[in-house]
């Protein structure tokens, strides 16, 4: 697998020449500052590329190598106001990224809210810092901060009792902190909700069903596949995170059953998934291994991080937070090993893809971490001890030096 590291452009605390030292090859990144439905320029393609190839006039060795995420707007995922201009907008921006040669595209369908926390700063036992979802703290946010009608019909009686308890002790910070961790946490996020936007958004899928979410979805793709594939585009969809329902919103692309159904509805190379080990690893019944013997052909892109439930759990809804790579609730020894099984795999078939682009995704806020800001989920040792262990199960596996 490619090794490869996030980047979120000139505002990233962490600098392409400190990236240099982590091994990793390429780098994901996006234009945050475009708004989602607007196109990406040729020009500043090219300047975010020129950014990353070259630091101080000195070539750094890396390049651009996954577009996370050219993000699907609002207006394409309720299909409402101008959606269609969208998909045009999309396809140019596909056309420009494969002009500069930016070949794998990630992106989500998840309304409203990304990946969604309730604790950017969670403290560990070791002393350094992860992300926590607490579902508890999600409920006191859904149910007496946001106050969402038809939030009381989403849980179950006794966890709402406690969610009452646990809101009349937090005094206004305590509630502010909270709400900016749910609705403008989101490192890197190209859409930032204020309270009111949130309410305001939600109205929009008043009537949107899972199954016509889903349809949305395949819309979408029925939309932007072709040109993918015209241009040579390999588009990844990333898993909702967390794996079930927020603020009775429709997740559809939470399992298995999730990519195999969107997938085939549009078959086509272009179209695949963003394999994320930590997105899909909250749920008690992922099997990595499955996903990968069933779908690894249409995996384009992985997130390698792992997560752990903890908390209260209400039906399949689970509280979890960041776990260490390689001590989470999937197993990542089998999961990489199966991931290059299926390179290896891929190459015997004679594909140009055969290398799996990867990254390790999120990490624990460690050592010299915690002495500089930098963005939750995105610190600099936390992320390469990730990486450095995840690159001795590659080489372990292949029994050689992993480059």
């Amino acid at each position: 697998m490619k090794q490869t590291w996030r980047w979120f452009g000139p505002a990233d605390e962490i600098s392409i020449d400190e990236i240099k030292f982590t091994g990793a090859r390429g780098i994901v990144s996006a234009l945050h500052h475009i708004a989602p439905g607007e196109v990406w320029p040729v020009d500043e393609i090219k300047r975010r590329q020129n950014e990353i190839e070259t630091t101080n006039g000195i070539t750094s060795g890396l390049t651009w190598d996954v577009a996370e995420s050219l993000p699907v707007s609002e207006a394409i995922k309720s299909q409402s106001g101008d959606f269609k201009t969208h998909f045009d907008a999309y396809r140019v921006s596909l056309k420009n990224l494969a002009e500069c040669g930016v070949t794998t595209v990630c992106y989500n369908f998840m309304p409203i809210l990304d990946w969604t926390r309730t604790d950017l700063a969670y403290r560990l036992p070791h002393g350094g810092t992860a992300m926590l979802f607490d579902l508890l703290d999600f409920i006191v946010f859904d149910r007496f901060i946001l106050a969402r009608h038809g939030s009381k019909d989403d849980y179950s009686d006794d966890i709402l009792l406690s969610a009452k308890e646990r809101f009349e002790t937090l005094d206004a910070a305590s509630k502010d902190q909270l709400t900016n961790n749910i609705v403008a946490g989101l490192p890197g996020a190209n859409d930032n909700w204020s309270l009111d936007d949130v309410k305001s958004q939600l109205a929009n899928y008043d009537n949107i069903s899972a199954k016509m979410l889903r349809q949305n979805l395949i819309d979408f793709l029925s939309e932007v596949v072709p040109t993918a594939e015209a241009v040579g585009i390999k588009l990844c969809c990333h898993p909702d995170d967390p794996p079930f329902p927020l603020l009775g919103l429709p997740r559809v692309m939470s399992k298995q059953s999730d990519y195999e159904y969107v997938l085939s509805a549009v078959n086509s190379p272009a179209s695949g998934a963003t394999f994320c080990t930590g997105s899909m690893g909250v749920a008690k019944d992922f099997d990595p291994l499955s996903f990968i013997k069933t779908l690894g052909p249409k995996i384009h892109f992985a997130h390698l991080r792992n997560t752990r439930r903890h908390g209260i759990s209400d039906g399949d809804r689970y509280g979890f937070y960041e776990s260490e790579h390689l001590d989470g609730d999937t197993d990542m020894v089998a999961t990489i090993h199966a991931l290059l099984a299926e390179e290896q795999r891929r190459k015997k078939e004679g594909r140009q893809d055969d290398e799996i682009f990867m990254r390790p995704d999120h990490g624990h806020s460690i050592a010299s971490d915690l002495d500089r800001p930098v963005m939750p989920g995105y610190p600099l040792i936390g992320r390469l001890r990730g990486l450095a262990e995840l690159r001795g199960i590659m080489a372990g596996y292949l029994g050689q030096k992993y480059i």
